[in-house]
């Protein structure tokens, strides 16, 4: 169950790629898109993460921060940006604390095995901070430019 729309999105803490720790009040003044995926370096997350990359100019256009969210290391996510040469920032969850804060935890299926695991989202949050916009069950084709359209209708 995805948070409510125009209510405060929790503020957390936590390392970013370089390895600096950053909370999501640092980015007040600016539209964010906190997207969350499952784990680095596999098929659907690669791609999803490609597709922001390749569009991350319309992003800047709008002084809107892409950062993507899972529970990778730090170390994975220097890898993962580095490999596919990605613009934006990642955010490690190791402890899952902010998939739990944003509801995207959910049950899986692996090879027959049930565990709990991170559903793709992604919200779009407000320069105030507030959540503007959610899609709870993402699916990687035409997501990006979902949000690309989404994001200026909300700018208006």
């Amino acid at each position: 169950m995805a948070l409510t729309i125009n209510t405060l999105a929790p503020d957390f803490q936590t390392k970013t790629d370089q390895d600096i720790t950053i909370s999501l009040t640092d980015y007040r003044g600016k539209w964010v898109v906190l997207y969350f995926y499952p784990k680095d370096n596999t098929s659907g997350c690669t791609k999803e993460a490609c597709s922001f990359n390749d569009n991350i100019s319309a992003f800047n256009e709008i002084d809107a921060v892409v950062l993507g969210v899972s529970p990778d290391s730090v170390k994975s996510h220097v890898n993962f940006k580095t490999k596919f040469n990605l613009k934006f920032t990642l955010l490690s969850d190791t402890d899952k604390e902010i998939c739990k804060l944003y509801d995207v935890l959910g049950e899986k299926s692996m090879y027959g095995k049930k565990y709990l695991g991170v559903v793709r989202t992604t919200y779009i949050i407000d320069p105030e901070g507030n959540i503007r916009w959610v899609n709870p069950k993402v699916s990687v084709e035409g997501h990006i430019q979902e949000v690309i359209k989404q994001l200026n209708k909300l700018r208006k």
